[in-house]
């Protein structure tokens, strides 16, 4: 699982192609539509995509001479589930922590007086 979120992490890298995830959250969309708003060769806009793709994030459809892109639900949901994973992992700590530090803070109130 490890080397699937990184290769998902590494995509999401990419500011264009975050631009291209924000666009594809929206619903389907083709190679030209997702090439828009970008400054660069429709063959660099391939290559972003081929990584949305390898890392799962993307699918696409060839209809005659028009690629449709999709949004893939379950690779989001992956990242979410590894995030989410480690939020709960860091609030549990700082619940420790400031658990440890509210009893604390009272055993030095009652030394200082």
């Amino acid at each position: 699982m490890t080397a699937a979120i990184d290769t998902l992490f590494a995509a999401l890298a990419d500011p264009t192609r975050r631009v291209m995830i924000e666009r594809l959250s929206r619903g389907p969309a083709s190679v030209s539509e997702l090439a828009e708003p970008h400054a660069m060769s429709l063959p660099a806009v391939l290559q972003h995509l081929q990584v949305l793709e390898s890392s799962g994030l993307v699918t696409s459809q060839k209809t005659g001479r028009i690629r449709t892109c999709r949004i893939e639900s379950k690779a989001l949901r992956r990242a979410e589930d590894w995030i989410a994973a480690r939020r709960a992992t860091w609030e549990g700590r700082l619940d420790r922590l400031g658990d440890f530090l509210a009893d604390g803070a009272g055993d030095r109130d009652e030394t200082t007086t």
